[in-house]
């Protein structure tokens, strides 16, 4: 046998038996990871299903007496199943952006639980692929598509794949130009809408300056310089035809409610009365690091900075 032979036999055989076997160990690991996911999202099914026909029961006006959690953030999940419930909605379309892998959102459980069809876009090539590989992409009608949205192409994005006149559900959740995105986009007309807020603007109307490139974490350290007030959020949302109903008690997100389409059994609000101070940490320090701040504390920090805002009540 020659040296090459030998060599070939004592080392390059058994190394590529090991990978094969590495191979397919992580090809039944993946298997199994999806086989678990199954299961657990069938569990969240049933439990949010359980939960939400006891809140069907409660005849309260208070958005907060309907959360609940299956696969949104915090009690977004019965907000929106409330309002589906009791809003007229005759395309059950939903569009979300700003959605990372699609693991925790506000529209997985109207995918899940009531068949909605939908588009998700993130930014990230990893995270919309990582969606492409879930079951739930194939088991249910929707699309994933990686953009970095702007307020010069998200109307394209949308027309491009389909999507045009009446939805019933949009969510904006891009840490960053979410008031001059959902201000540009024209052509959907969604019957709610999910806006995220900065919950430390407090009852100013403002929001940081356009910016194209934004990023959150590269704009500045502390990562609280971002998006728009609840104020601003609803003096757009009037000149787009909406009316502010509540606040997830946590104080991430506001919902709007298209006027037309608003029943009296759910209450307007104004900015004041139901605007939520947040109740989590998310400050850095400038090497990176979460500091524990209390929300005064980030409410505080973020006046401090002198950071550029544009107000809209001009």
């Amino acid at each position: 046998m020659s040296l090459l032979g030998s060599i070939r036999d004592r080392f390059l055989y058994p190394i590529t038996r090991i990978l094969g076997s590495i191979e397919n160990r992580q090809v039944a690991l993946e298997k199994h990871q999806v086989e678990i996911e199954d299961r657990i999202e069938l569990i969240q099914r049933a439990l949010g299903r359980i939960e939400f026909r006891q809140l069907r029961q409660n005849t309260s006006d208070n958005l907060l007496d309907y959360e609940y959690q299956v696969f949104s953030q915090w009690g977004e999940d019965g907000i929106i199943q409330f309002f589906i419930n009791n809003v007229e909605i005759e395309n059950k379309i939903f569009v979300e952006f700003g959605v990372e892998d699609y693991q925790q959102a506000n529209t997985r459980f109207l995918l899940v639980n009531n068949n909605w069809s939908g588009l998700v876009i993130d930014g990230s090539d990893a995270n919309i692929s990582r969606i492409k590989r879930s079951h739930f992409y194939w088991n249910y009608n929707l699309k994933a598509i990686e953009a970095f949205v702007t307020k010069d192409n998200i109307n394209n994005l949308l027309l491009e794949q389909g999507l045009a006149g009446e939805i019933g559900l949009l969510s904006i959740d891009i840490d960053g130009n979410d008031y001059w995105v959902w201000e540009a986009i024209n052509v959907i007309n969604p019957v709610i809408v999910v806006v995220e807020y900065n919950y430390r603007f407090s009852d100013r109307a403002v929001t940081i300056p356009y910016s194209e490139d934004f990023e959150r974490a590269k704009t500045h350290h502390s990562m609280i310089y971002f998006g728009a007030s609840l104020k601003a959020l609803c003096l757009l949302a009037k000149r787009k035809g909406y009316v502010f109903v509540g606040c997830c008690s946590n104080g991430v997100n506001a919902f709007f409610i298209r006027a037309d389409k608003k029943p009296s059994s759910i209450r307007e609000m104004t900015p004041e009365e139901g605007y939520k101070s947040g109740q989590f940490c998310e400050t850095r320090n400038q090497s990176g690091v979460q500091i524990k701040t209390s929300p005064k504390d980030e409410v505080l920090l973020l006046e401090s900075l002198n950071l550029p805002l544009v107000n809209v009540e001009e």
